[in-house]
């Protein structure tokens, strides 16, 4: 049976939401590649999501603010920007069955034609606009290569036992991340990366991502869950978990010093969610777009948000409680807590080699999903924009990317910062305000309630159009004055 909506977008063969769609072999253009199932597309999804602030910043957080007290507004501030800004990114992409650019470029041509202003002219502001967020994740995708080729290193060297030979020797340790971490230090692994990177990225959407994540996303779990059981039965452990569900405050000098604490919780609580959501206006977007017209997007949203936390919580609950089997606690965040620190307590328990191996096996798939979902969006950018192959605009890119990351290996920590402080949440806001409000309301409405078995609730659109959009525009004014917030 085929459903025809009120406001379906095929009525006018000639409307912007028409023209930013693939057409078949047939009409001489090119077929767009599909996820072949809700589940491989929730997958991608939570594989996007979950990524190294799940890991190697989300502990520190629960660790430096109180366990429970940073956990439950974290949690709060992931239910409002899943149930707004995921929604939003997954329709906007969905709808234009475009990237950033044509979907953007859509929003504002449709603003156009309902407005009769020029459709033309406002389908370049689109455009330009939308090159924002593809920019944004082809540098992230080029920050993470780098960061990826660390963890591809670790990973063989926790496998093979060369890591685990290192012991607690913490000259050792720290001496062979600085050289890892240098300039020109991981030219090999970035190689490496690159290619693998490739190989699963060649296949396409269906055959190479989807595939890849469901191969990857259920072994991240169950290997996580099978070291949180182990980290368990070991003496001190007991006492992480204590501090992770109890809400631990500090004594405050003053009034001032308490609204401090506070403010700071609700900030970088606010930062970890937006960030580890990643609702960016490219990645997300770019998924969306490869959706069936019948896929429930805010049931999607809703397991995104659910497994990405369920990832953090699972990174807490193995790292926090298995320094507390050291009596230390998780006062280091980055590169440094996950490539020192961890190692060093790794080295320390018994079974302390395969339990390193384990532990960067799930880091590395962790960083796999997520760096294929940052270079799909340039990818597809070319794809779209210069109708070229899917293997010639892979190539393109990853020769690109992996140039340019063996270039900046020095200054990893401050290119990363710029593109996460910066560009990412200046593309989600320009998301945002072109599907609350450049995008007609029923057109929004519409593409959110497909597939859905019952509409979205009237609190919907005023919470993205009024909160979320403020949420992003707080996440670039907080980040650029705090120097980063997730």
């Amino acid at each position: 049976m085929q459903l025809i909506l009120k406001n379906a977008p095929c009525a006018n063969p000639n409307s912007s939401l028409n023209r930013g769609k693939k057409m078949s072999l047939s009409d001489g253009k090119i077929k767009r590649d599909n996820f072949t199932s809700r589940w491989g597309f929730v997958l991608a999804s939570i594989g996007s999501a979950v990524g190294m602030g799940n890991i190697w910043r989300f502990p520190v957080m629960i660790s430096t603010y109180g366990g429970l007290t940073f956990l439950i507004p974290y949690v709060i501030f992931v239910i409002i920007i899943a149930s707004t800004g995921v929604i939003e990114e997954f329709s906007l992409g969905r709808l234009f069955s475009s990237g950033p650019i044509g979907a953007f470029k859509g929003a504002m041509e449709s603003y156009a034609e309902d407005n009769n202003k020029s459709v033309k002219k406002a389908g370049n502001v689109g455009k330009s606009l939308g090159f924002i967020p593809v920019l944004g994740s082809l540098a992230m995708a080029i920050g993470y290569t780098v960061v990826m080729s660390w963890i591809l290193k670790y990973a063989f060297m926790s496998v093979f036992g060369s890591l685990y030979a290192m012991g607690q020797n913490m000259d050792v340790i720290g001496a062979t991340f600085g050289e890892t971490a240098s300039a020109w230090g991981a030219n090999i692994w970035i190689i490496l990366t690159i290619c693998v990177s490739f190989i699963i990225m060649f296949f396409g959407v269906s055959g190479g991502i989807e595939r890849a994540n469901k191969v990857m996303m259920p072994i991240l779990f169950f290997l996580f869950v099978a070291l949180g059981i182990y980290i368990s039965t070991l003496n001190g452990a007991s006492e992480g978990y204590k501090y992770i569900f109890s809400i631990n405050l500090p004594e405050f000098a003053s009034v001032q010093d308490a609204f401090k604490f506070w403010a700071k919780i609700l900030v970088f609580a606010f930062g970890q969610a937006f960030f580890s959501l990643s609702v960016a206006g490219n990645g997300s977007v770019i998924y969306g777009s490869y959706l069936k017209k019948d896929a429930d997007l805010p049931l999607s949203s809703r397991n995104v948000a659910v497994f990405d936390t369920l990832a953090a919580l699972l990174a807490a609950l193995v790292i926090i409680p298995a320094i507390a089997t050291t009596g230390g606690v998780v006062s280091t965040g980055g590169p440094g807590l996950m490539f020192i620190y961890l190692v060093n307590v790794i080295n320390g328990m018994a079974g302390g080699r395969i339990i390193g191996a384990i532990f960067f096996i799930i880091v590395t798939f962790a960083g796999l999903s997520s760096i294929i979902n940052l270079y799909e969006t340039p990818i597809a950018f070319l794809q779209d924009e210069f109708k070229i192959k899917r293997s010639t605009a892979t190539i393109i890119m990853h020769v690109l990317g992996g140039g340019i990351a063996i270039c900046i290996q020095a200054i990893t920590a401050q290119w990363m910062d710029v593109v996460s402080i910066y560009v990412c949440p200046l593309g989600a806001l320009l998301a945002g305000i072109m599907f609350f409000y450049f995008l007609n309301k029923d057109k929004a409405l519409s593409e959110v309630n497909r597939g859905s078995k019952k509409p979205i609730g009237k609190w919907f659109y005023p919470a993205g159009k009024y909160v979320y959009c403020s949420l992003a525009l707080i996440a670039l004014v907080c980040g650029a004055f705090f120097g980063g917030i997730g």
